[in-house]
């Protein structure tokens, strides 16, 4: 391994650990609902990055299957989430 990819290795790890630490901050501590749910696409969005860049960095894809599980659980989850907050918005005296 070159200088250069240790380099830019420790550099996206320290990346990728500040976005994770970041978005479990606005979990615990996020004023409402939907900065929650952002959040919690953030890191798993940060999550399958990590899994990708593992995947480059020892040349293989064997993670593959499990990218695409945690892409569907975000999508499904955000999908499910924002259903509920619409149904929870809805004004009750609206004019008809």
């Amino acid at each position: 391994m070159t200088l250069a990819l240790t380099i830019i290795a420790v550099v996206t790890t320290v990346f990728f650990a500040a976005g994770a630490l970041l978005a479990l901050y606005r979990i615990v501590t996020g004023p409402s609902i939907l900065d929650r749910v952002i959040a919690s696409d953030v890191l798993l969005t940060t999550t399958i990055l990590v899994l990708g860049a593992e995947m480059v960095y020892n040349h293989h894809t064997r993670t593959i299957p499990i990218l695409v599980v945690i892409a569907a659980t975000a999508v499904f989850g955000t999908i499910a989430v924002a259903r509920y907050v619409s149904k929870q918005d809805k004004p009750e005296d609206q004019p008809r």
